[in-house]
């Protein structure tokens, strides 16, 4: 089943997709600062809030990979 159908996949790729976007600014902040507009302006917005909510990030990689590993 693809992610766009299952909720939770979603959600575990929306979690990805912020998690990686804040590591790559950590270790390239040119990479992404230069594309804050557009489509690819979609990756600055994750890393921003990778960085400004990231207790939150934190806990709900937390509770999703519990959920993954032990409710499937």
């Amino acid at each position: 089943m693809s992610a766009i159908f299952n909720f939770q996949s979603l959600l575990t790729v929306i979690l990805l997709l912020i998690c990686t976007c804040a590591y790559i600014r950590s270790l390239a902040p040119s990479l992404l600062d230069k594309n804050k507009t557009g489509l690819l302006g979609i990756f600055w917005k994750c890393a921003r809030i990778g960085e400004r909510k990231s207790p939150y990030v934190a806990v709900c990689c937390v509770v999703m990979a519990f959920s993954i590993l032990f409710m499937q």
